[in-house]
């Protein structure tokens, strides 16, 4: 039985969303609740002081999770679920710094209703995260 995912269809190799968001104290302090990752380069701004980023940084994931959000509301959408993603940390990303997250569709599997994903974050133009996703994509929900 060969049925067709008409979620999938819709979708072409190109398609990008993109969202932006800027870092604030509150969701480092926010994430950091979270996760349970109170590394004090994050929360502490004296420790911070001495180590090689000079001032406190981000957590890298908290600026990948902005890729669950672009494939969960935008591309492709509700009720598609993450099989991987790889991460690649490349510069750190500071309290006030703007992210925009972008995902792009460079392959489809339309027979395992899977679609593949370059992500990229980038600060002032200069990529923070890139790597690449898998995500599933169900029949769509009435």
């Amino acid at each position: 039985m060969n049925m067709v995912n008409s979620q999938i269809e819709r979708l072409e190799i190109g398609m990008m969303e993109s969202y932006e968001q800027t870092i604030t104290d509150a969701d480092i302090k926010a994430f950091a609740g979270l996760s349970g990752d109170n590394n004090p380069v994050h929360m502490s701004e004296a420790y911070a002081e001495t180590s090689r980023f000079k001032k406190r940084i981000a957590h890298g994931l908290l600026s990948a999770g902005f890729f669950s959000a672009l494939f969960g509301t935008k591309l492709p959408g509700y009720g598609c679920v993450y099989v991987s993603q790889s991460l690649n940390f490349k510069r750190p990303v500071y309290i006030g710094d703007t992210v925009k997250a972008t995902i792009e569709i460079f392959k489809i599997d339309k027979e395992k209703s899977r679609v593949f994903f370059k992500t990229t974050c980038k600060v002032k133009g200069k990529t923070v995260i890139d790597g690449e996703a898998e995500i599933y994509v169900p029949e769509a929900v009435e």
